[in-house]
């Protein structure tokens, strides 16, 4: 194995700790169930460990110390990032407040209805671009890899292949536990889905994003 047992197994309790914690990733996945049910959040989980993918590789090429050493680099990144998540939490507010969505008819790209299947289609990619975008313009990936995966890479054994397998084993947690997270919220989105419920989840949903951005606008590394 590229990564030694006794590095493996504690890498991955100590990522699974990690994605756990509630995050931008959660309150898109959150989102996306209620407006399309698990198979459009599962598009956004996508987007999301794609993002991680991207950081894990930027790692491998040197970018995220290049990103971490620059303050105007990270500082970029930093703000990119928080606005996106402003954005998308004010686009959930605004969502919240259209009167089309005071029925379940609009739960998703599989209620399409005369629009057809390209607006599904469309709204499954939207989907992961949000997830994709959220993830790699959010400096804390970068910082994780940069600070938190060395400390289990064998300076004896080559690195790259290391750096790369501790990269995937935390993709595999967030897909496992992302993917696991998107069935519960599933399960209740009979409850979840009712106008009042709805509506009050995505005005919650949109003001912990627009919370996240500024968190992240003003976070200190």
């Amino acid at each position: 194995m590229p990564v030694p047992p006794e590095l493996l197994l504690p890498f991955l309790a100590a990522s699974l700790l990690v994605t756990v914690i509630p995050g931008a990733d959660m309150a898109l996945v959150t989102r996306q169930v209620l407006l399309g049910g698990p198979a459009l959040a599962r598009r956004t989980i996508l987007g999301n460990l794609t993002g991680l993918l991207v950081h894990g590789a930027a790692l491998a090429a040197g970018l995220s110390a290049l990103l971490v050493a620059s303050a105007a680099a990270y500082t970029t990144v930093k703000y990119a990032g928080a606005a996106y998540l402003v954005w998308l939490g004010v686009q959930a507010i605004r969502t919240a407040r259209e009167p089309a969505f005071s029925g379940p008819q609009d739960a998703g790209p599989e209620n399409a209805g005369p629009a057809g299947p390209g607006a599904g289609g469309r709204a499954s990619r939207g989907a992961f671009l949000q997830g994709l975008v959220s993830t790699v313009l959010n400096p804390k990936p970068a910082l994780f890899f940069l600070t938190f995966l060395p400390q289990f890479v064998d300076p004896g054994r080559e690195v790259l292949p290391q750096t790369l397998t501790l990269t995937a084993v935390h993709v595999l947690v967030g897909l496992v536990w992302l993917t696991a997270y998107a069935h519960l919220v599933g399960r209740a989105r009979a409850v979840l889905t009712a106008p009042r419920v709805k509506a009050w989840l995505e005005r919650t949903t949109g003001a912990v994003l627009i919370a996240l951005g500024v968190r992240v606008a003003f976070e200190r590394r």
